[in-house]
């Protein structure tokens, strides 16, 4: 198998799609509206046509690289490419008015890299060991499985539980549309032919995500707001010293845990990951007085701790096809448009492919350190790219990859439509990942209880759950996980309100 997987690897393809993963990443990342949730949606298409271990080698790059990304403005513009870089963003443009914004860019790039990288080998690690637990599922394990990933709603909409819950019926009722699994007759389609097959996953990914944040980014194009401001010179040091990093090599292990552990709690994400890092690096500090004022540790928490999450998310995901983020949400659409089913199978019957996937996510976050060393300083200038230009660029992305998976205009529609509905729900504060849960777990749940119906025979449904240990850990997981909001808002006002608010005030008088 290590020679397939070394196959695999130093394909020609694999090796481009590495690289453009990782710096395409670290552009999406840059800049901000954009994302790796978005990033990851709008190359899906690209990818339909590439084997796949490349396709996924490049969609995982992306999603690790452009977390990075985010750090990059946000050191250097105090303005986060993305949520997870919003911690970064105190101290590190903090330094950058010190003229020492080279150094924050370069400790950001370290922790990154480090953060990734570990997090990598940890899936490599613990994937397989909970990929054999999974076989010991059958249908009702499988129908609970996929309530719990519905039931993680919650926490990828803590803000407005009723909103999500919504968003989330919505996907399970888009997931209804087309041929009925059991009876074979259609469903919802309307006399379309094109809705026979059911709502394609990627146009309607594509038009969520991508074509929507363009609708919402367009209406501030010419604001002042829009205004890209100058960034201070940068000088100096880039990378930090042997004695630096031999000080920050428990912030470094403390905060890679973190974000693990993070990551593979369900819709939890980098954002909560690099707060969680950056209050545990303060708590430990000895130099507390620094943080919002320019501290290196807090940037190495913070970009250690949310790069550790997209290994850590991908965990979950790659074994009991649970996405443990909105961006690993939309790559389970990826993994699926390859035929790439969650589960068992994944580390048996497709070994090799999910092997050299995990071994590509490791070079993956290696890759993008010696790239972020190299080009981490020009990556900024790419924010100065008026969204006027930006924003035709990636419909007309977004329209072409959605037609080319089937060669259908339909899907173009599909796109089109979504786009809309995903505009009006952000602009009415309704959560768009919620909807993807419930179009790509809907069938998956509506399959599980079918089956579980037939297996339990004439004894009653909820006493046959009962009866089978692993459903039990399901149901008190899903109860757990339905809990979870408000347990994290408890956690983030306790961990996180009062820091935020102090440092943001010393940050404002510093300004």
């Amino acid at each position: 198998m290590i020679s397939e997987i070394l196959s695999n690897l130093l394909s020609l393809q694999t090796i481009l799609a590495l690289v453009i993963g990782v710096a395409g990443g670290m552009v999406i990342g840059a800049l901000p509206g954009l994302g790796a949730t978005m990033g990851i949606a709008i190359l899906i298409p690209v990818t339909y046509t590439m084997e796949p271990v490349a396709a996924l080698v490049m969609l995982t790059a992306i999603y690790t690289s452009a977390i990075y990304g985010g750090s990059i403005t946000a050191i250097l513009l105090h303005t986060p490419g993305t949520p997870a870089s919003a911690a970064t963003a105190m101290d590190g443009y903090q330094l950058t008015i010190r003229g020492e914004g080279l150094r924050a860019i370069g400790m950001s790039t370290v922790g990154s890299m480090i953060g990734g990288t570990i997090s990598g080998v940890m899936l490599l690690l613990i994937s397989p060991p909970l990929a054999r637990f999974s076989l010991q599922f059958n249908a009702p394990e499988y129908f609970l499985l996929a309530i719990f990933g519905l039931s993680i709603i919650g926490t990828l909409s803590a803000d407005n539980l009723l909103k999500g819950i919504i968003s989330g019926v919505l996907g399970l009722c888009l997931a209804l549309v087309g041929y009925d699994i059991v009876y074979g007759t259609p469903r919802f389609d309307y006399g379309i032919t094109a809705l026979q097959s059911g709502i394609q996953t990627v146009p309607a990914l594509i038009g969520l995500f991508s074509l929507s944040q363009v609708m919402i980014q367009a209406e501030n194009i010419g604001a002042k707001a829009n205004k890209v401001t100058e960034t201070a010179e940068l000088k100096g040091r880039f990378l930090p010293n042997l004695q630096e990093i031999k000080l920050l090599i428990p912030n470094f292990i403390r905060s890679s845990i973190l974000g693990i552990v993070v990551g593979i709690l369900p819709g939890a994400g980098g954002d909560i990951g690099s707060w969680v890092g950056y209050n545990e690096a303060k708590r430990f500090s000895k130099h507390k007085e620094e943080f919002g004022k320019g501290s290196i540790e807090g940037i190495c928490a913070s970009e250690t701790a949310n790069n550790a999450v997209t290994g850590g998310s991908l965990i979950p995901l790659m074994t009991l096809g649970i996405p443990g983020s909105s961006a690993a949400a939309v790559l389970l659409g990826g993994l699926m448009i390859h035929g790439l089913t969650p589960g068992s199978g994944l580390f048996t019957n497709q070994a090799p492919i999910t092997y050299s996937i995990m071994v590509g996510f490791i070079l993956a976050n290696l890759l993008m350190g010696v790239i972020g060393i190299l080009a981490a300083r020009y990556v900024v200038k790419v924010v100065k790219v008026p969204y006027s230009i930006l924003a035709p660029v990636i419909v007309v992305l977004s329209v072409v990859g959605a037609y080319a998976i089937n060669i259908s205009f339909a899907d173009c529609c599909v796109m089109l439509i979504f786009g809309f509905l995903g505009y009006y729900m952000r602009k009415f504060d309704f959560p768009t990942a919620p909807v993807v849960l419930g179009l790509i777990l809907g069938s998956m749940a509506e399959q599980g209880l079918l089956r579980s119906l037939i297996m339990a025979k004439d004894t009653n449904l909820l006493v046959y759950y009962l009866s089978r240990p692993i459903c039990v850990v399901l149901l008190l997981m899903i109860v757990l996980a339905i809990f979870a909001p408000v347990l994290m808002n408890l956690l983030t006002r306790r961990m996180n309100k009062p820091d935020v608010a102090e440092t943001g005030a010393d940050a404002n008088s510093d300004d």
